[in-house]
This record gives C-alpha cells, sequence and structure tokens, in this order.
C-alpha cells in the first residue's frame, strides 16, 4: 500500500479554539501503522501532528475523543468470512492498541465500532452512540484527523457534516491507504465538497499563541 499525504490545501485562515469545539481522532491503531496487520505507509507519522492538536484541545479544556476499531475474531470485514480485509485490531489484541507514543489524556473519550461479527463501521459515528456523546458534551465543531483518509477519516467526517456538526479537517495529520492510486486525494475533494474545511496546525489557534 502506498500513502496519500494531503492533496488539499488547508484553509490561510486562522482558526480559533472556542467552547463547543471537539477533536475525533480516527483508529491511530497498531495494526494501521507500517507492519501492521493492515498497515498504512506512513501512518505512523500522523502520531506527532496529532499529539499537537491533542495538547491544544486538552489545555483548553475540550472534548477529545478517539475512535477505535474493535472487531471479534470472525467479523464480516476479515478475508476468512468473506470480507476485503485479512485480520486487524482484534479486541483486546496488540494490533488494536493504540499507535506508540500517542497521547491519549485521562480524560479522553473512547469509542469502539464494528464491535459484532456481522456489523461493519467505517464511520466513528456508526453504530456507537458518538452523536449522542457529542450533543451531550455541548459539541458543534469537530476537528476530524486519523487514519485512514479514504475510509474511516472519510466517513467520519462525512456523517459528522450530515448529522449537522460543522467539521474541520486536519490535513496534516492524516494518511490514506489509497487502494486505488489517488483514493486520498479523491476522499480528500469529497469531504471538501461536502463542506470540510482542511486546516493545518499553524492556523490553528488556541491555549498556545
Amino acid at each position: 500500500m502506498s500513502a496519500s499525504h494531503t492533496a488539499l490545501q488547508p484553509d490561510s485562515a486562522a482558526l480559533v479554539l472556542q467552547p463547543g469545539d471537539a477533536l475525533v481522532v480516527v483508529d491511530v491503531q497498531r495494526d494501521f501503522l507500517p507492519g501492521g496487520a493492515l498497515g498504512v505507509a506512513d501512518g505512523d507519522r500522523v502520531v506527532p501532528p496529532l499529539n499537537r492538536y491533542i495538547a491544544r484541545f486538552d489545555e483548553c479544556g475540550l472534548p477529545v475523543i478517539f475512535t477505535r476499531d474493535w472487531h471479534p475474531p470472525d467479523h464480516c470485514s476479515f478475508r476468512p468470512a468473506g470480507g476485503p480485509w485479512p485480520p486487524h485490531c482484534i479486541a483486546g489484541s496488540a494490533g488494536a492498541a493504540f499507535a506508540p507514543g500517542l497521547a491519549v489524556p485521562p480524560a479522553a473519550h473512547i469509542v469502539s465500532k464494528a464491535v459484532t461479527p456481522e456489523a461493519d463501521a467505517y464511520s466513528g459515528f456508526q453504530g456507537t452512540g458518538l452523536e449522542a456523546l457529542l450533543h451531550g458534551l455541548g459539541c458543534r465543531r469537530l476537528f476530524v484527523g486519523g487514519l485512514a483518509t479514504d475510509y474511516c477519516v472519510r466517513a467520519t467526517v462525512l456523517d459528522a457534516l450530515a448529522a449537522g456538526f460543522s467539521t474541520v479537517l486536519l490535513a496534516d495529520a492524516v494518511r490514506a491507504v489509497d487502494v486505488h492510486p489517488g483514493d486520498g486525494k479523491r476522499a480528500e475533494e469529497e469531504m471538501a465538497a461536502a463542506g470540510a474545511q482542511p486546516l493545518a496546525l499553524d492556523r490553528l489557534r488556541g491555549a498556545r499563541p
């Protein structure tokens, strides 16, 4: 697999963190890193920028949510069950753990998805209660990064927009699987066309100047 870095230029306008904002870190797990069961090339390179985003949100007292694949061993997405993917992110396994070095604050919310054999989910909203959690936290705008651009990040961003959340794509903190060359670029364009705003860390204002 090859990785795609951001194809869209981040918005040049600065954004200021404010009450109602939340950070959603999508599926940054060992099995999606280089050498993992379903590794994304350069997937480990999202960890340093994500840690800086996490620190900003944590310092501002804003919610940080981590989604994760948390599959049973006989999950429908696995090739032995007729699915498209090798077994990965099996609940409780080393491969399902968050990436080494990823900063998970004590107050972070962890949302597990695709937890039953028959139900697949790319989106962090699918069958997880994430939307209700965000409404309960008073969230109105989401900042989304993680793995992979063309699958779980894309699905999560599109579902966030459909649910009425303003949504920002962290363009410097995503990588693509690119099963078909250009999938990542096309996913970024689709997210932008749907209303997601691309952003890089140097355009974010909050607890640090």
